[in-house]
């Protein structure tokens, strides 16, 4: 399906593009014209050099880039006799979030998406954005690089798109309330007791979505669902006492706005990435996607239940870093991704990592804002370091 005809194609590179959030984002570039449509500038990865090497040469992108330097050889002569460049590393990165790409998909995992996403929103790209970290970590230093650059942010997490095709905003006024879904994970109906034991493949088995692992365990721990809760108080301006979360878990509803008459709009959809992919890359058009139709007659049931936060702490934790303001959600979220790494090489437990980020939590109260950049890499390095700490007593 072609979107336009006799205008030139949309400029638009894809951060993260070897992961699922990136796959499926080529995947609808290619569904709505691809080249005919879509001048790909960039696309990134990290170990997969096979697979990126494949992107840039059926998108014909003109840069790919690898973060893993000790890659650059590999994906050189992976796209030897291509037009594609090749780059490498942080400075590839730069380079790439550089290049004058009208449209930014921001997928890249962690702390390392934040550098490439706010140089692009700093020129004044829309960002697409599907890296927590930016807004986690980054907060108002990135809202304001995005206001500064004069560029859009359209969130891509399901929760959040949906709630940004609910969020009227001639009725800002008369917002009352944001309601996050959540699927529960893998392990919903367990006991505290049973959490104790899981093993790292059970975390990452999700009943409803298919991810890479670290967001299958995020979503598994429900750190996922903490960090989109201190996301949409950036992105919607919202508080934290405005901010609920529901479990779901069919994954029917993506999440719901109320307002101040009562009302409740959500928006629903087959679990399916693509749909928020294609907002954010046409908004505000919604083009044809073949993705699957909701049912309603075969619909049974829609359950909902109130999440418990003695066995998922990390919520509770969420609204502790919104509520302390400054650097406290990158300090949660850089001694999560620390304690998560030792959970997956087996040195903590599954309840270890909500812990683990608490002690860091408490340990550094009363870090001031970011000025730059650097303060957050700053932050982020203690909160690792401490973290790292912490674990070795485990």
């Amino acid at each position: 399906m072609k979107l336009t005809a006799n205008n030139p194609p949309r400029r638009l590179s894809v951060f993260g593009s070897t992961g699922s959030i990136g796959v499926n984002t080529l995947d609808v570039i290619d569904h709505l014209g691809g080249s005919d449509q879509f001048e790909v500038m960039a696309v990134t990865g990290h170990a997969n050099i096979e697979l990126l090497a494949e992107q840039a040469r059926t998108t014909g992108a003109r840069l790919a880039v690898t973060a893993d330097e000790s890659q650059y050889m590999a994906l050189k002569d992976a796209l030897s006799g291509t037009k594609t460049d090749v780059a490498a590393g942080k400075s590839g990165l730069k380079e790439a979030a550089e290049l004058d790409a009208e449209w930014v998909m921001a997928a890249i995992v962690g702390t390392a998406g934040l550098a490439p996403t706010l140089a692009a929103a700093a020129r004044g790209a829309t960002i697409a954005l599907a890296n927590k970290e930016c807004l986690v970590s980054g907060g108002d230093l990135f809202v304001d690089a995005v206001k500064a650059g004069g560029g859009k942010l359209i969130p891509v997490d399901s929760e959040h798109s949906a709630i940004f095709q609910c969020l009227d905003n001639n009725q800002r006024h008369a917002l009352e309330r944001i309601i996050l879904t959540a699927s529960g994970g893998p392990f919903r109906a367990y006991t505290r007791e049973q959490m104790r034991d899981v093993t790292v493949q059970s975390a990452r088995t999700h009943p409803n979505w298919s991810m890479g692992l670290k967001i299958s365990v995020g979503s598994a721990s429900m750190f996922n669902k903490a960090l989109e809760m201190i996301e949409a108080k950036h992105l919607f301006g919202v508080t934290s006492d405005q901010i609920e979360v529901v479990v779901h878990p069919q994954s029917i509803i993506h999440s719901m706005v109320g307002y101040a008459d009562g009302s409740v709009l959500a928006q629903l959809g087959a679990p399916d990435m693509r749909t928020a992919i294609g907002y954010a890359l046409t908004y505000p058009s919604r083009p044809g996607l073949p993705v699957e139709r909701l049912d309603f007659t075969k619909l049974s049931r829609l359950d909902f239940e109130a999440p418990d936060e003695d066995r998922f702490p990390a919520l509770r934790l969420a609204r502790v870093a919104m509520e302390r303001g400054g650097l406290q959600g990158a300090i949660m979220n850089a001694a999560e991704e620390t304690a998560f790494d030792a959970f997956v090489t087996g040195d903590i437990g599954f309840l270890d990592m909500a812990g683990i980020a608490e002690k860091v939590m408490e340990a550094m109260v009363g870090h001031p804002p970011a000025s730059s950049i650097d303060d957050v890499y700053k932050t982020d390095e203690e909160a690792r370091h401490r973290a790292s700490g912490f674990i070795k007593h485990i």
